[in-house]
């Protein structure tokens, strides 16, 4: 899935990107930079944000560390 995919996901079932940053416990910000390229998602918490979206696939190794 790609973040404009994800943005489209968002409108189309009424969720704002607030509302999900706020359900998922993650700060509004670091959403915002993972939907919009800034953070690539590679580890830590913005891996985590992209997993969670859908951006990126849960490896088996970021599986058994959460």
């Amino acid at each position: 899935m790609t973040p404009e995919q994800v943005k489209a996901k968002f409108r189309a079932n009424g969720i704002t990107t607030t509302q999900w940053a706020k359900d998922n416990g993650f700060p509004l910000y670091a959403v915002y930079r993972v939907l919009n390229g800034q953070e690539k998602g590679l580890y830590g918490q913005s891996h985590r944000i992209a997993v969670k979206l859908g951006l990126k696939p849960q490896s088996a190794e970021s599986s058994n560390v959460a």
